[in-house]
């Protein structure tokens, strides 16, 4: 994070189908506040040399398993692996339901070895909105469009330099996107279905054009991508979309400055 006062990693950039050279969407702001908790978590943690144990935050979008399924893996590597001494509490950010949702998730992927961690070393908070404690950064969620069924939301997240990254989550076109948009530096987008016909749950490209074409005064960043990666031979290609939209890849990071500016780096 040398020359920069807060960083934002993109480990994931792929749909549900992790498309050829993308891992399932997952991003991680300061190396200790993950977005979600896909199948691929650890392998997504180890190929950026991040310890499971550095994670102090983590919120949640909604209950899609490209989303929440990598969960108990997270807390089992830190049981066993990443802070054994049991002297770090995990903060999980969640919906009201969240908890009983991941208790039931991590006891089906394995029964009996994680109870004790679920009920003394999380902190369950189910709040709309605060301060992400320990870091110079805080949250406020809002609903969008999505299956209605996982509960879906997306989160506004504001730095202590004024930098305001807009966290969609998985949803298609919807007006709390739209209100939140013009205070926002970056919009982070979904795109997880081509123009091949009507998705109301999800962002196509056609959908990102005309949202950047309302919005043109602030950067659209796009992932959760059906797409192929730019070295990939196979799978969906990649759509044209404006020099004023990025189609992140896996690696991609911003960097944000003490004024409030950034820098995109993909």
């Amino acid at each position: 994070m040398s020359g920069c006062v807060a960083r934002v990693d993109f480990l994931g950039t792929g749909n549900a189908f992790c498309p050829s050279g993308r891992m399932h969407a997952l991003a991680i702001l300061d190396e200790k506040i993950l977005i979600d908790a896909p199948p691929t978590l650890l392998a997504q943690l180890r190929r950026s040399n991040i310890s499971t144990g550095q994670v102090e935050h983590i919120l949640f979008t909604h209950w899609h398993g490209d989303h929440a399924f990598g969960f108990p893996f997270l807390i089992l590597d830190r049981k066993y692996i990443t802070d054994t001494s049991a002297d770090k509490i995990l903060a999980v950010h969640h919906r009201p339901g969240g908890r009983e949702y991941l208790t039931s998730l991590s006891k089906l992927g394995f029964p009996g070895s994680l109870e004790d961690f679920l009920e003394s070393r999380i902190f369950w908070n189910d709040e709309e909105s605060g301060i992400l404690e320990g870091t110079e950064w805080s949250y406020e969620r809002f609903p969008v469009r999505h299956t209605p069924e996982t509960d879906p939301h997306g989160y506004e997240f504001v730095h202590q330099s004024g930098f305001r990254l807009l966290h969609c989550g998985d949803s298609g076109p919807c007006s709390e996107i739209e209100s939140r948009a013009k205070g926002a530096d970056v919009i982070l987008l979904e795109m997880g279905m081509p123009d091949i016909g009507e998705f109301p749950h999800h962002h196509r490209p056609s959908d990102v054009i005309a949202f950047w074409k309302r919005f043109p005064d602030t950067k659209v960043l796009v992932t959760h991508n059906y797409a192929k990666s730019p070295e990939s031979e196979f799978g969906f290609d990649i759509p044209e979309l404006p020099e004023g939209i990025v189609q992140l890849n896996d690696g991609a990071c911003i960097d944000v400055h003490d004024d409030g500016k950034f820098t995109v780096n993909n």
